[in-house]
């Protein structure tokens, strides 16, 4: 067996050191603009949030271990944007559900996922189907499109990894047993996805109204939702419930799948196929492959099959971490497979974690600054 590879930074605290710093004043650039207020939480949060961001990325720098650092900043991330975001909404509104007045004012945040419903509407009806601000407030619909397409077009479905707003959830729950109580999770699942995707886009053009938001959503559960004022509301929000509780965090607990990800969001599956265009991809170099099949086990967006990531890769790095010849790796396009690995990991790393540190940092501050005045 060859020995497997080690990036030219791992271990070796000058190399390390070098690609650090770059990252470091960045996060201080990104980071520094969030804290609206100089109390002292705030402040405390502001802190914090540098030194953790900081400390995961070098971390994955030193160690040469991608998705087990990613995971912890996603992860947390993710559970600190919903408390920063619930907090806002209860500041604002009282309440983290939504009347219809909201609706009608359109004052409602757009998220990621709406966009996959908003297309053909959009470039055949000239319509939104979304009561959302345009241009104006938090999250605004404009804002929201630039940074889903931004992100689309350099990473692919890299964003379900390092960029989604609730990808940390499933993500979370998928690695809280260290093995499956449901094995043998069929990979055709995935494309289960694809077909959400479709009937999605379809069903709202038709209804004019985002329809898996407004029905299906697991995230609705722990971010907005639309206020119980009859039984059609009682019953979505039911719903929203046992699809979260079902898809987001007991089976991905027993499958130790990406669940949720994987196989019903039609987000992923849009971005999915912009891992056609975009450069960077995780590859496996058959000549170095001993067909042992842990990459295929250990991926949890049912990405690989027969030793080979797919087109529904999220490029969390588990496989790159976990394959004991180093034949899978990150890589550019159009270079040769063998060659340049830790040139086609760091490329990818950085703006995977600028997107991550830009998207989710101000929420981490945001969520601390909240447990900080809630026990302080």
């Amino acid at each position: 067996m060859d020995k497997k590879p080690t990036y030219w930074s791992t271990g070796k605290i000058g190399k390390s050191l070098l690609l650090f710093m770059p990252m470091l004043l960045m996060i201080l650039l990104m980071l520094t603009g969030s804290a609206k207020a100089a109390d002292g939480a705030t402040l405390t949060a502001l802190l914090l949030t540098i030194m953790f961001f900081a400390a995961i990325f070098w971390m994955i720098i030193y160690t040469g271990k991608t998705d087990k650092w990613r995971a912890i900043a996603f992860i947390v991330s993710v559970l600190l944007f919903c408390i920063s975001f619930i907090n806002n909404l209860i500041a604002e509104r009282g309440s983290m559900t939504f009347s219809n007045a909201e609706e009608l004012g359109c004052n409602i945040p757009l998220c990621h996922i709406v966009t996959t419903m908003m297309i053909i509407p959009a470039a055949v009806k000239q319509t939104i189907l979304f009561p959302g601000s345009l241009v104006e407030g938090f999250a605004s619909i404009s804002a929201m499109f630039i940074i889903v397409l931004t992100f689309s077009i350099i990473l692919g479905r890299g964003f379900c990894s390092w960029g989604c707003f609730y990808g940390g959830w499933d993500d979370g729950a998928s690695r809280i047993l260290k093995k499956p109580v449901i094995k043998n999770v069929n990979n055709n699942c995935k494309r289960f996805s694809f077909a959400m995707l479709i009937i999605m886009a379809l069903w709202s053009a038709e209804v004019a109204e985002p329809t898996y938001c407004s029905w299906l959503c697991p995230f609705k559960a722990v971010t907005e939702n639309e206020r119980i004022v009859d039984t059609i509301s009682l019953i979505k929000n039911i719903i929203f419930t046992i699809t979260f509780a079902t898809l987001v965090i007991i089976l991905p607990l027993l499958t130790t799948k990406r669940i949720q990800c994987a196989t019903f969001c039609p987000m992923g599956a849009l971005l999915s196929l912009f891992n056609k265009i975009n450069i960077f991809q995780v590859k496996n170099n058959t000549n170095k492959c001993i067909g042992c099949g842990k990459c295929d086990k250990a991926c949890p967006m049912l990405a690989i099959e027969k030793h080979c990531p797919t087109l529904t890769c999220s490029k969390c790095g588990k496989c790159v971490d976990i394959c004991p010849t180093g034949s899978m790796r990150f890589h550019i396009k159009g270079t040769p497979t063998d060659k340049h690995a830790t040139i086609a990991r760091t490329l990818l790393i950085y703006p995977a974690y600028i997107f991550l540190v830009t998207l989710c940092g101000g929420s981490v501050i945001g969520g601390l600054t909240f447990i900080f005045k809630l026990f302080i």
